[in-house]
């Protein structure tokens, strides 16, 4: 027998929201009651596509070992590429390696670095992009597409606006966000569409050395602590 499509009313779509609304509670109750206990953390974003051969899944792991050997838990998107990276210095280290997993169509796997009582998985992204926010004493970017803009240009917004506390937002690879940089500095700061100040809000680097020093130097003189 021939199926008969079902098309949904605008009624049913409203229902359907409704319903939908508890398991958004649900992620975000399990995320905060979780995340809550792991403690002060630097969150690492990248490519979910960079190879393990690749020079900045290296630098990726090296950040994030130094980073966990000041002590500071690593957290990541939980798959691929410079994920995994992070996730494997941090267990090089020793030290606390979590995972906010995303269920993708493509490119998302839990890598094997995750420490197993700290691998979360997530159906929605805003609610994972709350849980990077709030638990993330410092964001270092690595070179990626456009999940890694989202997450970086979130967090200098939040900040911006003053929704969250500040806190080190790192991007490493002078070669490949220097052109973005000089187009923010060169085209919307030039058109007043930003301040001079939001500029500070951004640091480039090239090695895990610097990566470290900025976030030390930043928490000399800032409480470490959960966000907003």
């Amino acid at each position: 027998m021939r199926k008969e499509q079902h098309h949904k009313g605008w009624n049913e779509i409203k229902t359907n929201d409704s319903w939908a609304l508890f398991k958004i509670m649900g992620e975000f109750v399990n995320g905060f009651e979780r995340m809550s206990l792991i403690g002060p953390c630097v969150s690492i974003f990248g490519s979910a596509r960079t190879k393990e051969n690749a020079p900045y899944y290296q630098l990726a792991v090296d950040i994030a070992q130094s980073i966990a050997e000041a002590g500071y838990g690593v957290i990541t998107g939980g798959g691929p590429g410079i994920m995994e990276a992070g996730n494997r210095g941090a267990n090089l280290a020793g030290g606390t390696s979590v995972g906010l997993n995303i269920d993708l169509p493509f490119e998302q796997h839990d890598n094997p670095y995750i420490d197993s009582d700290k691998s979360l998985d997530f159906d929605y992204f805003f609610v994972r992009k709350v849980m990077f926010v709030k638990y993330s004493q410092g964001f270092v970017v690595m070179p990626g597409g456009f999940g890694t803009l989202d997450e970086l240009f979130e967090a200098i917004t939040l900040i911006q606006t003053h929704k969250i506390e500040r806190f080190p937002i790192i991007l490493v690879g002078t070669e490949f966000w220097s052109g973005l940089f000089d187009w923010v500095k060169n085209t919307m700061l030039n058109a007043g569409n930003i301040s001079t100040e939001d500029l500070d809000l951004i640091k480039l680097v090239d090695t895990k050395e610097e990566v470290v020093a900025i976030i030390d130097a930043f928490y000399k003189g800032h409480a470490l602590s959960p966000n907003f």
